[in-house]
């Protein structure tokens, strides 16, 4: 996946919202023009989230145990704002899926998140790469690149994926320590995949970093098979 990241996307009525308007602009539609009759079917929760997924990925389903055991547990762990409020996630397990090129990760990650949406829990999420985030987050004039780095640092759910894919620099290790422990010490749900094999982690990331994922993350490595290269030769 090479997306870049995208800001918090908001599933409810917000998020509703914002995809009308969106599908109107791109219409040359006024808003005023095109109100919705008081009983049109509202959008749902999951064409909410949809809207704000990379189409390849808005069909994923999560079905490796170990990932549905993380939505069990995310979903358990969501609390209502308010009374009768839908419940929201807001901290939870993180879990952290190594493998080679295609053997399915992302397409996990996503399907984790809409399984939450469709187990009725609501939260603000994010997607990126971690070479997207280091481009990101790296200095350079007019751009508040430590605004940024907590933003990304306090989202309740974090997708990052392809960690250990961007060049090692003490930079690199430095910014991801940063990002982890804050996400650790908040105890906030992160969906983390990598192809590096779990052993290697160590050496690419430091000690720091490898030492709060192995305390703050459940590991699934997958099996040896790219799944792409696979379905294309089917």
């Amino acid at each position: 996946m090479h997306t870049r990241h995208r800001e918090p996307q908001l599933l409810g009525n917000e998020a509703t919202l914002e995809r009308m308007a969106r599908i109107l602009a791109a219409r040359n539609i006024d808003p005023a023009d095109a109100a919705l009759p008081d009983d049109a079917e509202p959008f749902s929760p999951l064409d909410a989230l949809l809207a704000g997924m990379p189409p390849r990925y808005q069909t994923a389903v999560a079905d490796h145990p170990t990932v549905l055991e993380w939505v069990r547990r995310v979903t358990d762990a969501a609390v209502a704002p308010s009374r009768g409020a839908r419940r929201q996630v807001t901290t939870g397990p993180s879990l952290l899926m190594a493998g080679v090129v295609g053997a399915g990760k992302t397409h996990q990650a996503y399907g984790a998140v809409r399984a939450l949406v469709q187990s009725g829990v609501g939260a603000r999420w994010r997607a990126t790469t971690a070479a997207d985030l280091y481009a990101d987050l790296r200095p350079r004039p007019g751009v508040d690149s430590e605004r940024e780095l907590a933003a990304v640092s306090r989202c309740p759910l974090l997708i990052i994926d392809d960690l250990g894919a961007a060049k090692a620099s003490e930079w690199v290790e430095e910014i991801t320590y940063r990002l982890i422990n804050r996400r650790y010490n908040y105890e906030l749900p992160t969906l983390i995949t990598t192809n590096l094999a779990i052993k290697d982690l160590r050496s690419y990331l430091g000690d720091r970093v490898a030492s709060r994922l192995a305390q703050m993350t459940t590991r699934v490595e997958f099996e040896a098979v790219d799944r792409r290269r696979h379905s294309a030769a089917a």
